[in-house]
């Protein structure tokens, strides 16, 4: 019988540009092995103070308009109090409020029971940081 609780970490590259990655294979993948044909919970978690993790379409220009919404609620300028990095960077410290770093979707027999546009995202504003872990758990 597989184990309720299985768990597994991603390192991914962002590069030095903002960026929304699609981590829904990753996570259809890690749930053909975890998951087994069983219903459950899955958690995608980012271990970093500066990204969060969001379920929007990709493809169709969401991803964009969304670093771009990011750019109007959160400008890269001086008014940061959080001031060390590149210009702009304590932007990036208070990203996490509003795209959170985690998101707990639900699993119906093995499989990721998302919307038909909908795709799991790493949110990662942080130039400075093109290094990112991302914990992948499921819980059956």
């Amino acid at each position: 019988m597989p184990a309720p609780f299985t768990t597994k970490v991603l390192n991914l590259t962002t590069g030095s540009d903002e960026t929304v990655t699609d981590l829904t294979g990753a996570c259809e993948q890690f749930l053909q092995e975890a998951a087994n044909g069983r219903d459950g919970l899955l958690n995608v978690f980012v271990p970093h103070a500066t990204a969060g993790v969001a379920v929007i379409e990709t493809g169709a220009g969401s991803d964009d308009d969304l670093l771009a919404a990011l750019h109007t609620l959160l400008p890269a300028d001086d008014r940061w109090q959080h001031r060390h990095g590149s210009p702009g960077h304590g932007r990036d410290h208070v990203l996490p409020a509003f795209v959170p770093p985690h998101a707990t979707l639900p699993v119906i027999g093995g499989r990721l029971e998302l919307g038909t546009w909908q795709s799991v995202c790493l949110v990662d504003t942080n130039k400075d940081n093109p290094r990112r872990t991302v914990r992948l758990s499921f819980f059956g």
